[in-house]
């Protein structure tokens, strides 16, 4: 599995343990990083590889989706990468930071019928795309995007989040 220097931070909120969100993310980001160099080719530089992870509740995510978005509202998860990055290009030792917002994450979850670990998993992986350079914006991109997603949700033995079939 790919080795990833993973920081966590829990700010705010009733997150598991952070034990047990490192384990978590170090096996979704760690399929992840697998899945891209493997299906996408994507290098990774020599040195390990950091990603900082911020676990928060609505109203912090609320200033932040603010500030950076324009958008005064919660979000379920916000990325930003340390650089900018064209897919398959080499990335820095910093790839950048995931920030996520648990009662956002938990009302959609709920909404959609799903675990929490489930729907968590899944925005770990949309959050690690990200840093990538992988967008959502243009009808392609979003197709793009949204194909690696299902397929690396696959190899964690994960349905499809964006239908009711089962994984390609």
């Amino acid at each position: 599995m790919t080795a990833l220097d993973i920081q966590i931070s829990v700010e705010e909120g009733p997150w598991p343990s952070e034990v047990e969100l490192q384990t978590l993310t170090e096996r979704v980001l760690g399929a992840s990083a697998d899945f891209l160099r493997r299906e996408e080719k994507q290098p990774f530089p020599d040195m390990l590889p950091e990603v900082s992870l911020v676990f928060t509740d609505d109203a912090s995510i609320r200033e932040i989706n603010a500030e950076w978005r324009n958008q005064d509202k919660p979000t379920n998860v916000l990325s930003f990468p340390a650089f900018p990055l064209i897919p398959g290009k080499m990335p820095g030792p910093m790839l950048g930071d995931i920030i996520l917002a648990q009662e956002t994450i938990v009302r959609e979850a709920q909404d959609l019928g799903k675990p929490f670990d489930e729907h968590l998993t899944h925005l770990l992986v949309h959050g690690f795309l990200h840093l990538f350079g992988y967008d959502h914006l243009e009808e392609n991109d979003a197709e793009r995007m949204e194909s690696l997603e299902t397929r690396i949700l696959a190899d964690l033995g994960l349905s499809d989040p964006y239908g009711d079939s089962d994984p390609v």
